[in-house]
């Protein structure tokens, strides 16, 4: 079978607060689409400087222990040299640094190779921009 490279930008309002916003059923949605059963590569990609993509549980608190511990680790205060937005904004552009603006995951037989408890997120801890575009590739 000839190698297919399909893609498609999808448009998520993540809200004005910091969320972890689960894509995992635009992702699957996409490959019914495009995948017809093949093998191959999902691509998920946030054309953003302050916001990156996750796979994690959700639901059981993991995205909220997430949110925490970034908190923790790049508390929204005064500190940051990148000062434009809201107070503490500078700290959102370090996010894609720890938690990386894409993933690429497995597909088989058309469908998300993922473990039974993990999901495809959006880490979005940028208030300012509640709209938001992620592009999603489809390579067999």
């Amino acid at each position: 079978m000839p190698e297919t490279f399909m893609t498609r930008v999808i448009d998520v309002t993540t809200g004005s607060r910091e969320a972890v916003y689960d894509l995992t059923r635009e992702c699957a949605a996409f490959l019914r689409d495009v995948a017809h059963g093949r093998d191959g590569l999902l691509n998920v990609f946030a054309p953003h400087a302050t916001m990156g993509v996750a796979v994690l549980e959700t639901g059981a608190g993991s995205d909220e222990d997430l949110l925490a511990a970034l908190g923790d680790l790049l508390p929204a205060d005064d500190r940051w040299r990148h000062r434009h937005g809201s107070p503490g904004h500078g700290r959102d552009h370090v996010i894609p640094a720890i938690v990386p603006p894409h993933a690429t995951l497995p597909v088989v037989g058309g469908e998300l190779a993922l473990g039974t408890w993990q999901s495809v997120c959006l880490v979005d801890t940028n208030g300012d921009n509640p709209q938001r575009h992620v592009r999603l590739s489809f390579m067999s």
